[in-house]
């Protein structure tokens, strides 16, 4: 029996869901626009990234930053609607441009595919993909607030969804590939130190997406290879899980409350089908632990 109820569908590929100003902001690939969804599932175009939104995040001004996979950079929103650049990571990354988090300093944390993930699994397969991930390592970028880029963390396997504690002393990034969530201590000027792995998910055989933290400390995790979503705690003991009517692909706590699991849901997540077909839904549950607070300056 699914856990959850849907909130809006018809969507191509949802990705990057944020709860801000009392709204879900969430990106849709294929439409290549960022929407608001209401409480109430009414949906809104904010503004339109041709190269692919992914990622969002806000500056400490309010301006919003949201990833441009295909041209792999970041764009910053400008009050009167317009986009500008904000990075360009594309002698950085060496594929499409994906999830992000920014910090309450302005600091973007940006990771990228390091491949062609769909030409790979269209030749090779799915399962292929786990057979020599080191080879398919990529880097975690840092974005600082002026828009000066360096390398966070290098032979990341497919860093996708990202959160930072609120004391503003971890970074928590789901290793797809890795099926592992890893931890660094973010420094004063916002590098990455002491890596460890924070939960290793591969005898649960979790391919972990997009990521949030709850109040209490834990993750919860979008399996994308699974129509769930499930809360982990550190060291990788499975506290709960959300049975979704989709394969799960990003999740967001939001909501009046900070209790209601908002899970980006899709039939498949191949270019092939979600460019065309608009199987995805923003589908919710609701759960006990609410929504960490946001991360400290």
């Amino acid at each position: 029996m699914n856990d959850t109820t849907i909130l809006t569908d018809g969507l191509h590929f949802g990705e990057g869901p944020r709860w801000h100003d009392g709204r879900l902001v969430v990106s849709d690939f294929y439409s290549h626009a960022v929407l608001s969804v209401s409480t109430h599932g009414s949906v809104e175009t904010l503004f339109e990234v041709p190269g692919q939104p992914s990622g969002m995040g806000w500056l400490p001004d309010g301006r919003p930053l949201v990833v441009s996979m295909t041209d792999r950079r970041v764009l910053r929103m400008e009050p009167d609607g317009s986009a500008s650049e904000h990075a360009d990571l594309s002698g950085l990354a060496t594929f499409h441009c994906n999830d992000m988090v920014v910090d309450r300093r302005g600091r973007a944390y940006v990771g990228n595919f390091g491949f062609d993930l769909h030409g790979f699994i269209s030749e090779h397969g799915e399962g292929a993909l786990f057979n020599d991930p080191h080879s398919l390592a990529t880097v975690l970028c840092l974005v600082q607030p002026d828009g000066s880029i360096g390398v966070a963390a290098d032979e990341m396997l497919f860093p996708n969804g990202t959160v930072i504690t609120p004391d503003g002393s971890t970074l928590i990034v789901a290793e797809t590939l890795g099926l592992r969530l890893t931890a660094f201590d973010i420094a004063a000027d916002g590098s990455l130190a002491n890596r460890r792995v924070w939960a290793d998910l591969s005898a649960e055989l979790i391919a972990p997406d997009g990521i949030c933290l709850d109040a209490s400390g834990a993750v919860w995790v979008a399996n994308a290879v699974a129509h769930e979503a499930v809360r982990v705690a550190e060291g990788g003991a499975i506290l709960e899980r959300v049975t979704t009517q989709q394969n799960c692909y990003a999740v967001c706590l939001g909501g009046d409350d900070g209790r209601t699991l908002f899970c980006c849901t899709a039939a498949d997540s191949h270019p092939r089908v979600a460019a065309v077909e608009r199987t995805a839904a923003i589908e919710t549950a609701t759960v006990t632990v609410g929504a960490a607070d946001p991360p400290s300056p």
